[in-house]
């Protein structure tokens, strides 16, 4: 039957938390892909065949569903529900537990979808061992979501030329104003045996910039309520440097959409340009000190480009708001 891992991961310490003590959505994102890329690898890894490590290639549209707090201790459940011969999903289900009184919650459920890549030579994908299902019916719904996502990944190409450009002197609530950036050198500690970047922790970094945009557009405690499906255009490598930036795409009354995008510049390696690796849209709402959801000051788009992206966000932010009142789930 499929592997399952259940990892129960460390009680949440202060420098996972912001300043309300609400655990970070990249710390749990962190936590979320490192449970997928072991049950995924291991699947993989699973006859004998050549060696492979798993990578990270998408992560679905994923909700937070309650906040977890600092001294929390974080459940993570993870399944492999579908494999094609090239890819594996994972789905991953993060609970909160209050040692002190004993109560759960579910925080997150997320769907992972990882590539077998050989370790003697990491740009080649290798093929995954088949899974067995429970119910015939399983491998049929399986196919209807790898189908719907591999669609999904070919429509975000065509927008990766976008470059987030710096503005003087920007007047408060414009796009300018609180777009940020980010950037790295990408080390030993941030990378897998093989040397390119764990998924986990390039989405870490997003959510930190995403999380700017967001406190210098509001100026107050703000947490992630949602993030849009997260694609891994390309690898990683250790030694890269990588431009993580962020821009308020729309608000809404109560939250803000944040576009982030990644870039790599394979500095040590000359022959290869800067490309784009990972590209998402994050959700955010922002709190009072008491935890109750505060109105969010409206973004004023200046320029063309601007406006467009601010429909393109609200036409995602209506069709997910009549999805959820269609299936009535728990409001983030």
């Amino acid at each position: 039957s499929a592997f399952q891992v259940r990892a129960i991961l460390l009680i949440m310490r202060p420098d996972d938390a912001n300043v309300a003590g609400n655990v970070h959505g990249g710390t749990i994102l962190k936590m979320i892909e490192e449970a997928g890329a072991i049950i995924s690898t291991r699947h993989c890894n699973s006859q004998n065949g050549e060696r492979c490590v798993a990578a990270l290639a998408r992560v679905e549209r994923t909700d937070f569903l309650s906040p977890m707090c600092i001294g929390e201790v974080a459940h993570v459940s993870a399944e492999i529900t579908y494999t094609s011969k090239h890819s594996v999903e994972v789905q991953v289900n993060v609970m909160s537990e209050n040692i002190l009184t004993g109560a759960k919650k579910l925080t997150n459920k997320a769907t992972l979808w990882y590539v077998p890549l050989s370790l003697k030579n990491v740009d080649k994908v290798l093929e995954v061992p088949p899974v067995v299902y429970s119910r015939q019916e399983q491998e049929e719904e399986g196919r209807k979501r790898y189908e719907a996502q591999k669609l999904e990944r070919m429509e975000t190409k065509w927008r990766n030329g976008d470059i987030v450009q710096p503005v003087l002197n920007p007047e408060p609530n414009t796009v300018s104003y609180s777009q940020s950036s980010l950037i790295h050198l990408v080390g030993p500690s941030d990378c897998t045996l093989h040397g390119f970047v764990h998924g986990g922790v390039t989405m870490k970094l997003m959510d930190e910039v995403a999380g700017i945009v967001a406190a210098r557009h509001c100026k107050t405690n703000i947490v992630t309520a949602s993030v849009d499906a997260i694609n891994f255009h390309d690898k990683i490598r250790k030694g890269c440097v990588i431009t993580i930036s962020g821009r308020m795409t729309f608000t809404s009354n109560k939250s803000m959409e944040i576009e982030v995008l990644v870039d790599a510049d394979p500095v040590v390696d000359s022959s290869q340009k800067r490309y784009r690796a990972a590209s998402a849209f994050f959700t955010y709402v922002s709190l009072s000190q008491e935890g109750r959801s505060l109105p969010v000051p409206q973004l004023v788009p200046e320029t063309e480009d601007e406006k467009k992206r601010f429909e393109e966000g609200k036409g995602r932010y209506l069709q997910m708001k009549a999805k959820r009142q269609g299936h009535a789930e728990p409001q983030p």
